[in-house]
């Protein structure tokens, strides 16, 4: 009851008042979402935020393992995608990308860059999460929590959302809900059949950024190393990654797999041969079997292995390749040290699968863009926004999808308040 009073009361209001006020509905509290009620809520506009869980930015306080990775110095192009491959330049322009950080310099949010990664000077996502939340209170937007929208229904060109206890009306309606990725922080697709229900299309949702399950498993578990990984889809090459790759009793995850990840969830999806190549040595700059040779010396292959891999990977490779650790390089069969070389350089696994939505950190897919005016705006239904993830719209790793969730969010902020 306490929403339908807040709703007559102000009614009461604008009539005692004379004023046509607009009433704002946003469908999810997250990121896209509490920025966009921000820069949405003027005097004219009555800015309500409609939120599933109990507490605001649920999500927003995992992202970056709680150190919020939340901007990067780096904005070209490339690190962003679409599945239908459209020109991204009308939504990220230079413009919004400006906007981004002095928005968040005018919350007092202080903030320090590693390798271009911008972080909360805190190393907390929570103060991004309460800088956002106190700014939504301040200018007076409406929260409310534990809020499960059941559908959307449109009456007299007016949105009517429902819930099993109440009906709602409001003049504009702004989808936030974000996908199906982390599910367990409320991210369960309620935008796709909310969005569907309404008339749009949804191009299937993929999990992305994302660890990998291989039909090769590498029996050094827990292990941290720095490599470059290529994928390939059915022997064509599609990309490479340099960095530090971590080895899992499942599979594979680090930041460079995650950002191979996508190429995986959409080949398998399309019932692909997806295939990952990792050289262990990427520092190496002359032959491989020339250097091995020479650094050798007599020594124990293990011994050898140790002064540049983890022992744990070097035992796990030698035992792949069935080869006895007390050996000296010399003494190996010709077609073993090859084959050392090759698990080396060149080691291949088939990728069986993504580890699923409740493992990536984003999802692929979505609202499609054509669907969208340049201000994300529905073009068959007025008045309708999406915002974030629920669009089909990603990036890499390294704060890009918060750029997504930043940029969208201010567009559509600002689109509502300009309009009388």
């Amino acid at each position: 009851m306490r929403i339908f009073f807040y709703k007559i009361s102000h009614d009461i209001i604008k009539k005692e008042k004379g004023v046509k006020m607009k009433k704002i509905a946003i469908i999810g509290g997250g990121a896209s979402g509490l920025i966009t009620a921000i820069i949405a809520k003027t005097k004219e506009n009555e800015v309500v935020i409609l939120e599933k869980n109990s507490q605001l930015g649920k999500k927003l306080l995992l992202t970056g393992n709680g150190k919020c990775n939340f901007w990067n110095e780096d904005q070209n192009l490339s690190h962003y995608h679409s599945l239908e491959n459209v020109p991204l330049e009308h939504w990220l322009t230079e413009e919004r990308q400006k906007e981004v950080l002095s928005f968040f310099q005018n919350l007092g949010i202080i903030w320090k860059t590693k390798n271009g990664w911008y972080y909360p000077f805190s190393n907390q996502a929570i103060s991004i999460r309460n800088a956002l939340e106190e700014k939504v209170r301040q200018v007076g937007v409406q929260i409310d929590n534990d809020f499960l929208v059941e559908d959307i229904k449109i009456e007299k060109n007016l949105f009517v959302i429902n819930t099993k206890k109440e009906s709602m009306t409001f003049d504009v309606v702004v989808l936030a809900t974000g996908s199906k990725a982390y599910p367990k922080t409320g991210s369960t697709g309620d935008g796709y059949r909310l969005a569907s229900t309404l008339g749009h299309s949804i191009i299937e949702p993929l999990p992305s950024l994302v660890p990998l399950v291989l039909d090769k498993k590498i029996d050094a578990s827990g292990v941290r190393t720095d490599v470059k990984v290529s994928i390939y889809e059915d022997g064509k090459f599609l990309r490479e990654e340099e960095g530090e790759l971590q080895i899992t009793d499942y599979g594979l995850s680090g930041i460079c797999i995650f950002l191979l990840s996508r190429y995986a969830s959409i080949g398998l999806a399309n019932q692909k041969k997806m295939t990952l190549e990792i050289n262990f040595i990427p520092f190496l700059q002359e032959e491989a079997h020339t250097w091995m040779t020479n650094i050798s010396k007599n020594k124990k292959i293990s011994s050898v292995l140790d002064g540049f891999l983890n022992y744990k990977l070097g035992n796990a490779l030698l035992k792949s390749c069935h080869i006895i650790p007390e050996k000296t390089w010399e003494n190996l069969e010709k077609e073993k040290q090859e084959n050392l070389l090759e698990h080396l350089t060149h080691f291949k696994a088939n990728i069986i699968s993504a580890l699923g939505y409740e493992n990536g950190q984003i999802c692929l897919g979505g609202i499609p863009l054509k669907e969208v005016t340049e201000s994300f705006e529905s073009k068959l239904i007025p008045n309708l926004y999406f915002t974030g993830e629920l669009l089909d719209l990603d990036g890499d790793c390294g704060g890009y999808n918060l750029g997504i969730a930043w940029i969208s969010g201010m567009t559509v902020g600002k689109e509502i308040a300009r309009r009388k």
